[in-house]
């Protein structure tokens, strides 16, 4: 995989990232505690349609960086290190959950950039419940970390997974995802976490100008309806669509996903 070299207030950054497909540009964020084959079925479903980038943010995947505390404007910077990288003059722009944060902060400051932008389970600003939550979260991973127990990947389905997942799963299916989610663990998960802690939109919002779809989830027990109606009020002109979901609609309905960020990519496409 391509990657980039770059400075970070904390030091120098590799940032690795994919590619594939042809036609119009397409970046893709993850969210907290993922990396970049979070998207691989949107990706397979949106290949053909569109050049299909996907950045490794600080602490996941193949990128590798000072491995000290990192900004919100950090992660921002290397998507558009990635982009520059890649060669892309403008780009489509879609992030999950803190990637949808880092994608809206992103057009607000670099609005020539971004031809539009989709908010997946992001939010306006880190509320008292989401600092709890965060920090709880944390308070998990030093455990873990600390004492060898998997709290956090246990933790992880019952926050991130709606209704539909708990009354297909059973004891043995759940179990498995348990163990894959362990596995598949993200060395700067905490780091993230952290970055999430200071999140604060509000005053940026109005400056969105690309076409945005402030994209939920309907059963999302991290970013509620209160956090996607800030996103909607503070947007000029911003779109709304729902997913019947928990917060990770890419893992709980891929197809779903997929078939709503591709229709209204299809509607600017040409912006």
């Amino acid at each position: 995989m391509p990657s980039v070299g770059m400075q970070i207030s904390g030091g120098h950054a590799d940032i690795e990232y994919g590619v594939t497909g042809s036609g119009p540009a397409l970046v893709l964020v993850h969210g907290t505690g993922s990396h970049s084959d979070a998207w691989d079925r949107q990706v397979e479903a949106l290949k053909g349609k569109f050049t299909v980038v996907t950045p490794d943010l600080s602490g996941s995947g193949g990128t590798v960086d000072h491995g000290g505390p990192l900004t919100l404007g950090d992660l921002v910077a290397e998507v558009l290190a990635v982009a520059d990288h890649a060669g892309l003059d403008t780009f489509h722009l879609a992030g999950h959950s803190l990637g949808g944060v880092v994608a809206l902060r992103l057009a607000a400051e670099h609005p020539r950039r971004v031809s539009s932008v989709v908010s997946h389970a992001g939010w306006a600003f880190t509320d008292q419940r989401m600092t709890a939550d965060f920090r709880y979260s944390l308070d998990l991973l030093r455990t873990d970390a600390e004492s060898g127990t998997s709290l956090v990947p246990q933790m992880f389905p019952l926050a991130t997974l709606g209704p539909r997942y708990w009354a297909a799963t059973d004891e043995a299916s759940h179990d498995k995802l348990v163990q894959q989610i362990a596995e598949n663990a993200q060395p700067g998960t905490a780091r993230q976490f952290e970055v999430g802690l200071t999140v604060d939109l509000r005053p940026l919002l109005g400056r969105i100008s690309a076409p945005t779809l402030v994209f939920a989830s309907a059963h999302d027990r991290v970013c509620g309806a209160n956090q996607q109606q800030l996103l909607r009020d503070g947007i000029p002109g911003a779109s709304y669509a729902e997913i019947d979901t928990g917060h990770n609609a890419l893992a709980e309905d891929p197809q779903g996903f997929a078939a709503v960020l591709g229709s209204f990519l299809a509607q600017h496409a040409g912006a």
